[in-house]
């Protein structure tokens, strides 16, 4: 019976070009060159033609170095959006876009000049333009060839840019739509300004750290006080002693209690004099005795805050420049939660007290100046900056007597993202869009909010917050890298040149010229004629760049005749206060409604502790470092394997986790084309001819178009790579590869169920090739290609159809529970291999123990098959003692049998059979009718 025939070469072996290692950073390169020599980005333009529109529109990140991980991630997002879309049967037309105005660009030009000891003043500020446009257009050009290296792709060759000279005459037409309509107006208000970089900041410019403040208390004598008030004082507290030239009010709350206390005793050191009578909140009181050093004292009576309307005060410094009246004034701004009960009010230091000093005509005065230091206004104090400004302050309180206390406090405060200084509230005139009046701004962007979609939902609560609270929109900004307001005011009345005609010469004059023009124009250019410039100012002020970034959905949708409104936009959840935000109070404020349908924020990325990433913690990760590395796929995997809408974690053991995952899912499309090998259409087998397996594998394909489609129209992909991973993992891979390589090895090419498996295998490999390219953007051309052809290329693919006929849900629970009960035999045999009883499943042929009702489901050779064992047999019988039980039935069991006969040299099922055959005895017959047809791999027919 001894057969020594070589039979290897009989079997279907997979075969592919495809290799198992991905050499990912030298590989991609190439494919993007072949992309680009191929013209990808117009070929599927070209190939679009028709379909309906997508338009995810691009918020420009800053030009201005090389990307960061943050960024990374954005532009993966987006691509992985954009692609999915055009391969869901859409036009996804993509414009990458760049912020290149505004304070960081120039405060970089300006560290040049301090560096050179070059005064920034004495530059002419055209030449000072010309260099802070040549920093942008430099890093522009280094970040478009970043983000193409990470596999995005988009209309890079038309890209757009806020200094390109159109969008600098877009952005002056939509300040001129504001300045027309009447809600942009000049007005003195105070603003977040940096005495550092001496501008105005926007709420997105700004950040909080901890900061180290001096507090005060201050006693401000009471005016013709009667009774128990007279010779009394009202003490207010506060952590900004700077602001105390600027004070002009103090403010009460009408329902609070307030105690007329009188001082009996006080602790060694304090200011506080025994026998002085004061006013606080009755439920501060114990705070402001501990604090001010008070040893005892009683209250004389109590008051509500509504008994001290019409008092006045005298300033604490009177005698030294402060001789005027401090009215007491009624505020709804007023708690007991810190302090005093009592705020001291300083009209052009904070929000509520100008709020507060314009409801009752207080003198707003300008004590501090651009860089900080305190103006004529401040008697004593001028020229001493109001970052050095709390021991002179204290001195001259307590000279006066007007000092109580004195400490400090740590708290959170904000700093200029830019400089890290701390900034000061300071009123200065700004030009402003209201939120409210006869436009209704901030009502239509509620509106707007309410009509837009969110990903996750809780961004609408959070824009809403802030839209409904915030205050004007300060648009203006006393720097000089940027768009002008290109604005004349008349000198006499104050009032704003709203005059369509010159808007439209500032347009087209920034059209050919940029905004440069503005500089270099005299003012009667513009003013045309019958004016005379000597009566007109010239506004020299910027616009603050998200009004600029706000307004690009006008010169890059609008303007390139583009879908309006954009189907999405999609950035990181700051820009709610930021691009989300500026974006929709432009649109809005000019026509009526959001300039988006759908907005999706994403997470920050932190490192594997979940701290934030910062270069003196050594714990940043560079996008071009893991590149080089593991390839951009890698990274890729990484944004989309995880739920982009929380936080994200990146480091090297995650990197290392992903490049596993990465693997794993290269090995499925390995194999895959490997059992694919010569695949013909001659071989497709109907879906009604195929086992039940293959069934069960074209419902799981089913399940998972519909979660990749879900994900396509509403952009929340959270889970979707993960479920595709897990389905290559335990249901491919561990299952039903596992269980089909003995039909597609060893059963003869025109055998239905070898048919029925290569079928399978065909819509497998397209499915998961469309469904990994919009991430895997180049293993997924790879593996393309190494089926299909160098010609060919996934990315011009749709996403192939999964019918519904695929669908079958009781068909899904069958197999659900067949795979259950498997585990009880793949259980047993593990344990018999662990004993060394066998050393590979096919030595066995194991007895199943199964309730009646689940005996029926499979036969015993389909049991067998689905096992990988050589034979098994069935039984309702209980399992007998020492057999192996399910891990969580007790009423299923295996008994282990070895399998009897002799090992098939072909198949290695062990089998009685084998030897049947005369001509070929070293096998069994299923092998033996399969080598006798001639219908055998290429390597055995040559």
């Amino acid at each position: 019976m001894s057969d020594k025939t070589d039979y290897k070469d009989t079997v279907f072996l997979p075969a592919t070009p495809f290799p198992m290692r991905g050499d990912l950073p030298k590989k991609e390169p190439a494919l993007l060159a072949r992309w680009q020599k191929m013209g990808l980005w117009q070929q599927l333009r070209a190939n679009s033609r028709g379909r309906e529109k997508f338009i995810l529109h691009d918020g420009p990140p800053y030009a201005n170095g090389n990307i960061h991980i943050g960024t990374a991630l954005n532009k993966i997002l987006k691509d992985t959006v954009n692609r999915a879309r055009q391969m869901g049967g859409y036009d996804a037309d993509y414009i990458p876009g760049w912020d290149c105005h505004g304070l960081p660009i120039e405060w970089k030009i300006e560290e040049e000049y301090r560096k050179s000891g070059r005064d920034k003043d004495a530059v002419p500020i055209l030449q000072f333009r010309a260099e802070c446009r040549a920093y942008a257009q430099h890093w522009m050009g280094v970040q478009a060839g970043e983000f193409q290296r990470l596999g995005v792709l988009g209309d890079f060759e038309h890209r757009y840019a806020t200094m390109d000279f159109p969008s600098e005459a877009a952005i002056a037409g939509e300040i001129g739509k504001f300045l027309l309509n009447g809600a942009l107006y000049r007005g003195l208000r105070p603003v977040m300004w940096s005495p550092v970089e001496k501008t105005a900041l926007a709420e997105a410019e700004i950040e909080y750290h901890d900061h180290t403040s001096t507090t005060v208390f201050v006693r401000f004598p009471i005016l013709g006080g009667a009774g128990d008030l007279a010779g009394a004082t009202v003490v207010i507290w506060t952590t900004t002693p700077w602001t105390m030239p600027g004070n002009r009010a103090i403010a009460y709350g009408p329902e609070i209690d307030y105690a007329v206390v009188r001082v009996d005793s006080a602790a060694e050191g304090s200011r506080a004099r025994p026998g002085e009578i004061f006013l606080v909140a009755l439920a501060l009181l114990p705070q402001v005795a501990d604090a001010t050093g008070i040893a005892t004292h009683h209250v004389l009576r109590v008051l509500k805050g509504a008994d001290l309307a019409g008092m006045l005060c005298a300033h604490p410094m009177r005698g030294q420049g402060y001789d005027f009246d401090v009215p007491m004034l009624p505020g709804e701004h007023v708690t007991t939660e810190a302090g005093t009960g009592f705020v001291h009010t300083a009209p052009g230091h904070g929000e509520e007290d100008f709020v507060l000093g314009r409801a009752h005509n207080l003198e707003i005065p300008e004590t501090v100046g651009p860089d900080g230091t305190f103006t004529a206004k401040a008697p004593g104090f001028e020229g001493i900056h109001v970052y050095k400004a709390a021991d002179p302050v204290c001195a001259a309180l307590d000279a006066a007597g007007g000092l109580l206390g004195r400490g400090t406090v740590k708290h959170s405060y904000p700093h200029s993202w830019r400089s890290k200084a701390p900034l000061i509230f300071r009123a200065t005139p700004q030009w402003f869009i209201r939120m409210d009046g006869p436009e209704n701004i901030r009502a239509a962007a509620l509106r707007a909010i309410a009509e837009t979609d969110f990903v996750p939902d809780a961004g609408r609560n959070r824009i809403g917050g802030m839209v409904a609270t915030r205050p004007d929109w300060c648009i203006s900004r006393q720097r000089a890298w940027g768009v002008p307001i290109p604005i004349f005011v008349h000198r006499a009345s104050g009032e704003p040149l709203r005059d369509p005609q010159v808007v439209a010469r500032v347009v087209e004059a920034f059209t050919t010229e940029g905004a440069d023009a503005w500089y270099a124009s005299p003012p009667a250019r513009f003013l045309g004629e019958g004016r005379n410039p000597d009566d007109y100012e010239q506004v020299m002020d910027i616009v603050d760049v998200w009004f600029e970034s706000g307004s690009t959905h006008a010169f890059v949708l609008e303007a390139r005749g583009m879908k309006w409104p954009a189907d999405l936009y999609l950035e990181g959840s700051d820009q709610h206060r930021g691009w989300f935000h500026s974006s929709l109070l432009e649109s809005v404020g000019t026509r009526g409604r959001a300039p988006f349908k759908a907005v999706l924020t994403h997470g920050f990325t932190m490192d594997e502790q979940g701290r934030k990433m910062s270069k003196s913690l050594g714990n940043t990760v560079a996008p071009q470092e893991v590149e080089k590395q593991y390839g951009a796929d890698i990274l890729r995997l990484w944004v989309m394997n995880a739920d982009v809408t929380e936080d994200q974690r990146i480091g090297p053991d995650i990197l290392k986790q992903t490049a596993e995952l990465y693997r794993r899912l290269r090995n499925t499309l390995r194999w895959l084309l490997g059992s694919l090998d010569g695949f013909s259409p001659a071989e497709i087998l109907p879906e009604a001819e195929m086992p039940e397996l293959e069934r069960w594998v074209l419902h799981r394909l089913w399940e998972l178009d519909g979660q990749i489609r879900e994900a396509v129209e509403t952009h929340d992909w959270t889970g979707v790579y993960p479920a595709i991973h897990n389905f290559c993992a335990s249901d491919l891979s561990a299952f039903y590869f596992d269980v089909r390589k003995d039909a597609l090895y060893c059963d003869r090419p025109d055998a239905p169920r070898r048919r029925a498996a290569r079928t399978v295998l065909d819509h497998l490999h397209r499915s998961l090739t469309t469904w990994l390219a919009p991430v895997l953007v180049f293993t997924a051309d790879e593996a393309w290609m190494a089926r299909f052809g160098e010609a060919a290329c996934v990315h011009l693919q749709d996403f192939p159809e999964a019918p519904e006929r695929w669908r079958d849900e009781e068909l899904a629970r069958k197999w659900a529970t067949l795979r259950d009960l498997r585990r009880a035999v793949t259980g047993s045999l593990e344990r018999a291999r662990a004993e060394g009883t066998i050393g590979a499943s096919l030595q066995a042929a194991p007895v199943l123990h199964l309730p009646a009702a689940e005996a029926g489901l499979l036969s015993a050779e389909e049991w067998a098959e689905l096992a990988i064992v050589s034979r098994l047999s069935l039984s309702t019988a209980p399992a007998p003692d020492g057999a192996f039980r399910h891990p969580d039935r007790e009423d299923v069991g295996v008994r282990f049998v070895r399998a009897e006969g002799e090992k098939c040299v072909r198949c290695w099922r062990v089998l009685p059979e084998v030897g049947a055959v005369a001509a070929h005895p070293a096998l069994c017959k299923r092998c033996a009718d399969a080598v006798d047809s001639g219908l055998v791999c290429k390597a055995a027919a040559e």
